[in-house]
């Protein structure tokens, strides 16, 4: 049966979506913005500060399913400028520094609320023995 996932930290989704959804022991992440759930606010400083916060929302989101950022199995990453790339993996290799999952970056025209970067994920949840 899916699960609806609603990460207390993240925040609110801006449109008809949840944070997002597990069935069968894999988690699906909607985009994760570069939002601070306390505020609702877009964080300011440029691609390092908006990638920070877009990647702790993401793995908040993993965490409220029961996984975490060593259950990741594959994030696809936007970013509103290519020229962004490198900046935004000096922040990427902090959370997936071991064991990177599989990935794909690309630029993209435009994103939500104006946005320098939006990252989703497919994970498992953790398995205990």
């Amino acid at each position: 049966m899916k699960q609806i996932i609603v990460a207390k930290s993240a925040p609110e989704a801006i449109g008809p979506y949840s944070h997002g959804t597990a069935f069968n022991g894999l988690i699906f992440t909607s985009g994760q913005l570069p939002v601070d759930g306390s505020t609702g606010s877009v964080v300011e400083g440029g691609i390092t500060a908006q990638s920070e916060m877009s990647l702790k929302n993401l793995i908040s989101v993993i965490e409220a399913a029961d996984g975490d950022v060593n259950t990741v199995l594959k994030t696809t990453c936007y970013l509103a400028n290519i020229t962004d790339f490198a900046a935004f993996n000096e922040v990427y290799k902090t959370v997936f520094h071991t064991d990177c999952p599989a990935r794909s970056c690309f630029a993209v025209k435009d994103l939500p609320l104006g946005v320098l970067v939006e990252v989703e994920a497919i994970a498992h949840k953790k398995t205990t023995v």
